[in-house]
């Protein structure tokens, strides 16, 4: 009698939307089967990669790609389900017959910024093993001028974007979704350039800005921004009635039920069903994702769990959350804009878009978290919230020679709506929109 384990490994990702620049999706997976930290963070670009061999099983990602998994046990072994989402995962059991040993909160997601492995040894199996591919050093720009530092940053950003426009987004239109406010204004400045140096027509460019109602303070200030730079010709504004927000339709989206994800994802479904609807065949976007995290720009007094000194002796809080090893770990979801991304991430995969969000590449957070942020604030709210427009603002001045406006920071889903559209198609307590996530696999 064989009373040997067999291990299956079903990996239902797409390695087609993989961004890698310096080598192929198969050496990439090479470099993950050999464990090697090093030689995982030197894959240049977005991706999410599996690698298989005998019984180990190792995972890496960025943060611009989610990778989800499940282990079913089977009579001969365990089986293990790998995916972006929880559903396609859900619906592979469904047609094996292995539905009934599923619940969401088994899922688990893999931590962007980790080589995670795992070992399918039978039952039980152990939990997963992380080991950190990308640790980059905190604090350790000596330069603390942000004209200087803005022209490193945004510098590099702009590098990143010039890349995405040779290798990926070659031909065809490119849309931003525009609020004008720091992140987006850069993005779409920084992309207008960048069209024009590499000897494109930046009428390949359009600013898509979201209007409900005929409401919110986007739309003007995305008119008051471009037209401040003679760029007007640019905006499309995307307006739609407030009936078409639909905060339950989007937990299914994005499989999640954290308020403030999303609230701002209902507006950036919207959105995008409004291009859609607009343009069949619009296929690339690009958008600011990511540059409140690199910058510490959350206002830290909304989350009673966090302090400034928080947010500045933790390595990438707003990428990562409190960490792999720390008690508040889930496995179900990753934390920081690990998690967060989903948001972004599934809105615009639903309706068969590629989004890049430059901003959430390793090679931008390592600068970004060089930044001595201590020195420049001395552990000050209101600097700390000064500092990123005037580094970005001063870096896009650099790069591109042109005054970028700056404006107060507002989240995506009070820009879009007036407070009281917003207040009538959104919920209040944090339950509610729990309740609509479980209710999905009831």
């Amino acid at each position: 009698m064989n009373n040997q384990y067999v291990q299956r490994v079903v990996d239902l990702t797409n390695p087609a939307k993989n961004i890698i620049y310096n080598m192929t999706n198969e050496e990439a997976i090479e470099i993950v089967k050999s464990g090697d930290v090093r030689a995982v963070r030197k894959i240049d670009g977005q991706f999410a990669l599996v690698s298989v061999e005998g019984k180990t099983v190792r995972m890496a990602r960025s943060i611009g790609r989610p990778i989800r998994y499940f282990i079913a046990k089977l009579e001969d072994g365990p089986s293990l389900v790998i995916a972006e989402r929880i559903d396609v995962i859900f619906d592979y059991l469904k047609k094996e017959g292995l539905d009934n040993q599923f619940h969401p909160s088994y899922t688990r997601m893999a931590p962007a910024h980790y080589i995670t492995k795992i070992e399918l040894l039978g039952c039980p199996d152990p939990n997963p093993v992380y080991k950190r591919f990308f640790t980059p050093e905190r604090n350790k720009l000596t330069n603390n001028d942000p004209e200087q530092i803005g022209k490193y940053y945004i510098g590099s950003l702009y590098e990143e974007i010039k890349k995405w426009l040779q290798f990926r987004a070659k031909t065809g239109a490119i849309g931003v979704s525009f609020s004008a406010g720091i992140d987006s204004g850069s993005v779409f400045l920084l992309t207008y350039h960048a069209l024009k140096e590499l000897g494109e027509s930046p009428s390949r460019l359009k600013a898509f800005t979201l209007s409900v109602d005929g409401d919110g303070k986007d739309l003007i200030q995305a008119r008051k921004f471009l037209d401040t730079l003679d760029l007007g010709l640019f905006l499309e504004p995307i307006e739609i009635e407030s009936s078409k927000l639909n905060w339950r339709k989007t937990i299914k989206v994005v499989e999640d039920y954290k308020p403030l994800d999303i609230q701002a994802a209902t507006m950036n479904l919207a959105l995008l069903e409004g291009i859609r609807s607009r343009y069949p065949d619009w296929k690339y976007l690009v958008d600011g994702d990511g540059g409140d995290e690199n910058l510490k720009d959350y206002p830290i007094e909304e989350n009673p769990e966090l302090t400034i000194r928080s947010v500045f002796n933790n390595l990438m809080l707003y990428h990562e959350g409190w960490g792999v090893d720390k008690m508040k770990h889930s496995l179900t979801y990753s934390g920081g804009l690990s998690r967060g991304y989903m948001r972004t991430y599934t809105p615009s995969d639903t309706l068969n878009f590629e989004a890049f969000s430059p901003y959430t590449l390793p090679n931008i957070i390592e600068i970004s978290e060089g930044i001595p942020f201590i020195e420049m604030t001395d552990w000050s709210h209101e600097k700390l919230y000064d500092l990123k427009g005037q580094i970005v603002a001063k870096g896009v001045k650099a790069i591109t020679g042109m005054e970028m406006p700056v404006f107060p920071k507002r989240r995506f889903q009070h820009g879009a709506a007036s407070t009281n559209t917003f207040n009538k198609h959104f919920p209040k307590n944090e339950i509610e929109y729990r309740h609509e996530f479980q209710a999905i696999y009831e």
